[in-house]
Order: structure tokens, then sequence, then C-alpha cells
């Protein structure tokens, strides 16, 4: 059984947010961190996960992900803050 991820990544001011799906979480992390697809987050150098959410299926992962893209910037915070108040990367090991 596949997991899939709802993850926000921001860069190091935490100036710029960023919201994606992935079936694999750190590759896909590891691929924002070596800017290895050219875009948005290679742009902005958000290459700090702080946040994510995981979920049994694609289409319940993909509504969250729309769901927190239309939200308020300060709908983003309040949930990395809850979670992750230091905004640590998540991703610092993998």
């Amino acid at each position: 059984m596949k997991t899939y991820y709802v993850y926000l990544l921001t860069n190091k001011n935490k100036t710029v947010l960023y919201i994606g799906v992935t079936n694999d979480l750190q590759r896909r992390v590891g691929e924002h961190k070596v800017g290895l697809h050219p875009g948005f987050t290679k742009k902005y150098n958000l290459h700090y996960l702080v946040y994510f959410e995981s979920y049994p299926d694609i289409k319940a992962a993909i509504a969250r992900e729309k769901q927190l893209k239309a939200g308020s910037r300060q709908k983003k915070e309040a949930l990395i803050m809850a979670e992750n108040p230091e905004w640590l990367d998540l991703a610092a090991d993998f």
C-alpha cells in the first residue's frame, strides 16, 4: 500500500512557501534540495521541509494540497507552528 505526502517547503529566510504532493517524500525533497528540476523551488531556494502530512490515497492528498494552496499564508504558518514551531528542516537527515 502506497503512502502519499503533502509537504511544505521554505527557504532560509522563511519568506516563501511551496506546497507539493509526492509518493516518495525523501526522494522528492532530495530533488528540491539539489535543484534537480528548474522552476519555482529552484528559483527561490526552497530546500527546507517544514511540514508534511501523509495520506493513504492520491485523491485525498491532492484534495488536501488544493485546500492548503487556497488558504492564506497565515493558515499555512499556523500548521507549521503547531507541528514544527522552530521551523526546523524535517529532512535534514534524509
